[in-house]
């Protein structure tokens, strides 16, 4: 009979050992990217980047890829596209550096030889992990088994060599991450690239981070040069704000620790069917169902006969419930046709029986609005903020 050979087990570690290890240097890139990630990209770490097709990943990953690569190697591994097709977008993004290397790569095999090469880059990016397959498995590639396989060799791969590894990944019809979700978990940094392909804006929320904040949120413009980003969040939400108009008012939400100046407008007109529509865009549905049933119940407002429409401005999805006031104020100024003093901000969760509840970190939103000239409206209910900014109710 063989003897088995035993697999010694690592010795154990104190934890007081453990801290005698020295810390690894971030990698600086995108001040934006930077803010999300928590200073920097992490040697070693794997980072998934989702988002919908077209919104801008690829180019969110060349801006990146320039940026580290100004201090040391990167290596841009495509599979959707050749090596023209990617050369070409960088040119257009202005784009030049020698640390910069290039290849159209599939073949897991082939991409870890390439790797391995010295010199090895600090960082790689993969792009997308859906077009990757290994050869000794017989499933096609983007498949569950595909995709879970060669993301964990990657990961191997990565942590082994001390690598930086970015991979993008698409998302679903239902706005989900494709593929298997133990991607989620393989990884150390879940990012997702949100925005309208009709408006400029783009916002990288981050979901999961090991190394840094999660939830956090970076903003950035899409222009012909590429993504740029958005120093002051706020100004640009604000830039194209209409005042004196009824309908618009001013709120701030908090993504992450990062509170923005938004403009939420919303238009009432009577109804021409037997069924009033209710349309929301970048706000939940049933936060707006929520107010209009308070503000008929609690503050008389007829809207049983009115199509209610509610738009957050910029193209921003505000999901938090701070924002139920604004909506709420928009409506009635809209109903009433009278506007709204532009300098007042409105922050406030609306509960069932009317009542205005505290919202999270008041003191960050107070000191964003007060920074652009604006006040925020108190009140312990919604008919006593109705009183100082629209009169009576009757």
């Amino acid at each position: 009979k063989s003897k088995q050979v035993l697999q010694v087990a690592p010795a154990l570690v104190t934890l007081s050992q453990s801290t005698d290890t020295p810390t690894l240097d971030r990698i600086s890139s995108m001040p934006e990217v930077d803010r999300v990630l928590g200073a920097g990209v992490v040697p070693g770490s794997v980072i998934l980047l989702a988002g919908e097709p077209g919104i801008g990943k690829s180019t969110l990953l060349l801006s990146i890829g320039q940026a580290i690569a100004k201090t040391v190697p990167v290596c841009y591994l495509s599979g959707e596209e050749s090596v023209h097709q990617v050369a070409d977008r960088a040119r257009r993004m202005g784009i030049t550096s020698d640390q910069f290397s290039l290849a159209s790569l599939t073949n897991l095999d082939q991409i870890l030889e390439v790797l391995s090469v010295e010199p090895r880059p600090k960082l790689v990016i993969i792009d997308s992990i859906q077009t990757v397959y290994d050869p000794a498995l017989p499933s096609t590639p983007g498949s569950l088994v595909q995709v879970r396989e060669t993301a964990m060799r990657l990961v191997e791969f990565a942590k082994r060599e001390q690598i930086a590894l970015i991979l993008s990944s698409h998302v679903t019809k239902e706005g989900t991450m494709a593929g298997p979700r133990t991607l989620e978990h393989l990884v150390d940094v879940v990012l997702y690239l949100e925005g309208d392909r009709y408006h400029v804006l783009r916002m990288l929320r981050g979901v999961k981070n090991r190394f840094g904040p999660t939830d956090e949120i970076g903003v950035f413009q899409m222009k012909e040069s590429g993504l740029e980003t958005v120093a002051n969040p706020s100004a640009r939400f604000l830039s194209e704000r209409t005042t004196n108009l009824p309908g618009s008012v001013l709120t701030c939400v908090l993504e992450g620790m990062r509170p923005f100046l938004i403009e939420v407008q919303a238009l009432t007109t009577a109804t021409k069917f037997g069924y009033a529509k209710r349309r929301a865009i970048g706000v939940d549905t049933n936060r707006l169902e929520l107010v209009l049933a308070v503000l008929e119940r609690r503050v008389g407002l007829k809207l049983a006969e009115h199509d209610v429409f509610v738009n957050v401005g910029g193209g921003l999805k505000a999901v938090e419930p701070a924002i139920d006031l604004a909506i709420a104020v928009a409506i009635a100024s809209s109903v009433r046709n009278k506007p709204v003093d532009p300098k007042q901000v409105f922050i406030g969760e609306i509960g069932l029986t009317g009542e205005l509840r505290r919202v999270r970190f008041a003191d960050r939103r107070k000191k964003e609005s007060e920074r652009f000239g604006f006040e925020l409206v108190a009140g312990t209910d919604v008919n006593s903020v109705f009183q100082q900014v629209l009169g009576s109710n009757k």
